[in-house]
């Protein structure tokens, strides 16, 4: 709990600066509001960099103002948005699913690759996409599917760990707009980091 309220700055001393990465999901008021869902917007891409990687503006342009922007567009509409991974089916982020396709297609752009494609689309899909970074890797393995993985994870046992993950934020005084996904991701990578991240 004390590494969430770090991250997010809860209780910190005056002139304590909370992690750039705690306004990921609340910058400019969310990725998955629904004006803007369905298409990457600058702000997401401000977003993004709160997590420490930036996208090349070559991309930058192709999404916002070219046919990258249109293709993603696309995809996006098909992705549901008001439904936690928990209580998705695993069709819906499964290979070649358009969560996956969207995956894909982000991944394969110069210089972006998996870590940067994940975060785009868990800024546009914070409930059902999650963050996935090396530091998170290095924790948790290299499962065939991050994705799977973790959707099977967090329903065992009638969803006990999702279950642990709200109770968790409540405690930490986390707002209900961080999802259960969000944090999981910041307990794993604040615990990763502090014991030390030595993983390719």
């Amino acid at each position: 709990m004390g590494d969430l309220r770090r991250y997010f700055g809860i209780g910190l001393p005056p002139g304590g600066m909370p992690f750039t990465g705690s306004r990921f999901e609340h910058l400019a008021g969310g990725g998955d509001r629904p004006e803007v869902a369905d298409r990457i917007t600058a702000e997401d891409l401000v977003a993004v960099q709160t997590l420490s990687v930036t996208v090349p503006a070559s991309v930058v342009l192709d999404i916002l103002e070219g046919p990258l922007g249109a293709r993603l567009s696309g995809l996006l509409h098909a992705i549901p948005r008001d439904v936690d991974m928990v209580d998705a089916d695993a069709v819906v982020v499964a290979d070649g699913s358009p969560a996956d396709q969207a995956w894909h297609l982000l991944r394969d752009q110069p210089d972006v690759g998996w870590v940067i494609a994940g975060k785009i689309l868990a800024r546009k899909r914070p409930r059902l996409l999650p963050v996935y970074d090396r530091i998170v890797r290095c924790a948790v393995g290299r499962p065939p599917s991050f994705w799977l993985a973790l959707h099977a994870a967090l329903r065992e046992d009638d969803a006990a760990l999702h279950h642990q993950l709200l109770e968790l934020r409540q405690a930490a005084g986390l707002p209900e707009t961080v999802s259960a996904l969000r944090v999981c991701d910041v307990a794993v990578w604040m615990n990763h980091r502090a014991v030390g991240h030595t993983c390719p």
